[in-house]
Parts: structure tokens; C-alpha cells; sequence
């Protein structure tokens, strides 16, 4: 079960990662065989399905999204916890509102990760 102090830690630390731009560092919330879903993953990665599996795969994708928006800042919004997952809702690039779930495995590592954006 998420606890709140568990939700807000993650929360922090994962807008903090991202504004970092560090690549290593937002890998680390992850498990080594995390699936990543995001309708932005067919435009930048290749991949019509939308869907990644694997730090090495999503770890590419991200790396290009990096360089590709090299002023990119999260603002986080609200965090919600669930069972196993949390909801992050934040604005993303340019602005626009983003809300990322996340399933969490045993070890505290984000195992299935779903990416949503305002339309």
C-alpha cells in the first residue's frame, strides 16, 4: 500500500530528477524491465504501439526527448496514491498539463508507467 509520505517523496524527488535533466537519475525510480506507455513514445521513439519496455529502450526515448526540449521543466500539481500506484498531475512541456501513473513493484521501483497529456 502507498502512503502519503511514500507518494510525496516520489513526487519530489521524480520533478526534481526530470529538472535535472539528469538521464541516470530519472532512471534510477525505475526497474530494470519497466513498461513505459505514452502517446509522445510514437512520435519521438518510432514505436506505433506507444509502448516501450526495458530501462535501455525507455532510457533512448527519453535521452532524445531531452535533447529535443532542452528547456523542459516539470511543475508538479497534485499527487494522488492509490494501492500500488501513484498519479502525478503536473504541467510538461510548454505548459501543458500531464498526469503519469505509476505501478510500483515490491522493491519501491516503478514496474508500468502511463503517460497522459491535455488535449
Amino acid at each position: 500500500m502507498i502512503d502519503q509520505a511514500f507518494a510525496h517523496i516520489f513526487a519530489n524527488e521524480w520533478i526534481e530528477a526530470w529538472n535535472s535533466h539528469d538521464l541516470e537519475r530519472i532512471l534510477a525510480h525505475y526497474a530494470a524491465d519497466f513498461e513505459m506507455s505514452s502517446p509522445v513514445i510514437a512520435r519521438i521513439a518510432g514505436e506505433p504501439s506507444g509502448i516501450l519496455r526495458g530501462r535501455e529502450a525507455v532510457g533512448a526515448y527519453w535521452a532524445r526527448a531531452l535533447q529535443l526540449l532542452p528547456d523542459l521543466r516539470f511543475e508538479l500539481i497534485s499527487v494522488l496514491a492509490g494501492v500500488n500506484s501513484i498519479t502525478l498531475c503536473y504541467h510538461g512541456a510548454q505548459g501543458r498539463l500531464a498526469a503519469e501513473v505509476f505501478h510500483f513493484g515490491p522493491d519501491g521501483k516503478v514496474v508500468r508507467g502511463f503517460a497522459h497529456y491535455g488535449v
